[in-house]
């Protein structure tokens, strides 16, 4: 990487102004007075304008297969949702309940979890919030416990995947860890924090939740069949998710990166709706899926990367792991903690996803140290697993924690039903400390 400190204007330190555009980036990303998308490409463009990086070695911080996948699994979720499939999902799970409140919250934080493994879990509760809604309306009764729990799941079952998460997705494209070492080091955790914070819940929601027999029967009434409303293309996007899935859990020998499955499925998916269709038609239905790629998310990544590559050059995350390492005395186990609840504590209070573009070069910077001192690979690997761990679960502690918690609350909202910030962080926090307990056993007792 070449030094970007020749160029900084006025002979500033590279290190102080990267730092300063950082930390003010953050402070605005966090006060939400301006949309975020727009503050990250801002801050981007200071720190190329300014001279803390070249626009070169801007766009080599830019981790393009984390857009990639991101990217093609936008469109994939944006073609499938024209089928139907998810208000399926939603009404059948609440028959399948029978009407019971308990039962409903219960089955939909499944189909949420489950969900946000294999598409996202930003896509996820877009997909399943506004059908919690019309069923909540009704049983007539307040539709806040079912969306809190859904956002808890959300996160919970997000974690368990490379794809369910953006911190995942980041980290697995930052350090090569596949599909398969996703699902075989995290989704136990996932499903043990799933199930054990239905007990709570229970308890705080749960046993308060009531209906009456009529508007039981008025759910029991709904057809679900009647949501599937083109069922060629559900066996279209079916066959090719399961192709897209199929290719990620045999990406390595394939010798390919998830951006590329993804893209590909995206494009497979779009060729077979858009075949047989004219010129016009096709070129119409492309604009229109294309529209429904979350491109507000895309920039701010791009915006993001490129601030963390700024003070990446500038030295300031060496200067962080060093001073991480003097904290923890070098010590391994204890820097693995620390990984763990720092990202927890601080993806509560930042979204995880910069907080997590901050950490994955940090760190890098770390390992040299412990792979001389001859810690084995395999324990390595933890710190990973445990900031995956501690960013998403963290990401259950506010309702600026993670980007789904936030899409929530705006549908919720805009449905007249307030999503306050100290209401739910007075349940959400003490449920993610719980997470995150949790997490460090599991942590401590496979990799320590």
């Amino acid at each position: 990487m070449g030094d970007a400190s020749p160029h900084i204007i006025f002979g500033w330190s590279p290190l102080i102004l990267s730092s300063f555009i950082m930390v003010v980036s953050y402070a605005v990303i966090v006060s939400e007075r301006f949309n975020r998308a727009i503050v990250a490409l801002l801050g981007a463009t200071l720190a190329v304008g300014l001279g803390v990086l070249t626009q070169e070695q801007a766009i080599r911080g830019v981790d393009f297969n984390t857009i990639g996948l991101l990217t093609g699994m936008m469109v994939l979720v944006g073609v499938t949702k024209e089928s139907g499939i998810f208000q399926f999902l939603a009404i059948k799970s609440a028959k399948m309940a029978k009407g019971s409140p308990w039962g409903i919250l219960v089955m939909l934080s499944i189909i949420t979890a489950v969900l946000s493994a294999f598409l996202d879990n930003v896509t996820t509760v877009l997909l399943v919030a506004p059908v919690t809604l019309l069923i909540a309306d009704e049983l007539q009764i307040n539709p806040y416990p079912l969306l809190f729990a859904e956002i808890n799941a959300s996160n919970s079952g997000g974690t368990a995947t490379l794809i369910g998460d953006p911190p995942n997705i980041m980290i697995g494209s930052a350090t090569h860890l596949t599909f398969n070492d996703f699902i075989l080091h995290l989704s136990p955790l996932s499903l043990v924090v799933f199930t054990v914070t239905l007990v709570p819940l229970w308890f705080i929601y749960g046993r308060h939740l009531s209906v009456s027999p009529e508007a039981r029967e008025r759910v029991m009434a709904f057809n679900e069949y009647a949501a599937i409303r083109d069922v060629r293309l559900l066996k279209q996007s079916l066959t090719v998710f399961g192709l897209v899935i199929a290719g990620f859990v045999l990406a390595h020998p394939l010798h390919l990166e998830p951006a590329t499955i993804a893209m590909g499925g995206a494009a497979l998916l779009l060729l077979l709706v858009t075949l047989g269709a004219g010129q016009e038609e096709a070129s119409h239905k492309l604009h229109e899926f294309f529209t429904r790629v979350e491109w507000v998310t895309i920039f701010f990544f791009i915006g993001l990367f490129i601030i963390v590559a700024g003070v990446e050059h500038a030295g300031l995350l060496k200067l962080m792991a060093e001073w991480t390492l003097s904290f923890t005395g070098g010590d391994f186990a204890v820097t693995t903690m620390v990984v763990l609840w720092t990202s927890a504590i601080l993806s509560a209070i930042v979204d995880n996803i910069p907080f997590v573009a901050t950490m994955i070069p940090l760190i890098k910077d770390m390992l040299p140290v412990f792979e001389a001192a001859g810690v084995p690979p395999y324990q390595l690997e933890g710190l990973w697993w445990a900031l995956a761990a501690g960013a998403c679960f963290g990401g259950n502690g506010s309702l600026i924690g993670a980007s789904a918690n936030l899409i929530v609350a705006g549908i919720a909202e805009r449905n007249g039903v307030p999503f306050r910030f100290l209401p739910f962080l007075k349940v959400a926090f003490p449920l993610m400390l719980l997470q995150v307990g949790i997490s460090a056993v599991y942590v401590w007792w496979r990799y320590l």
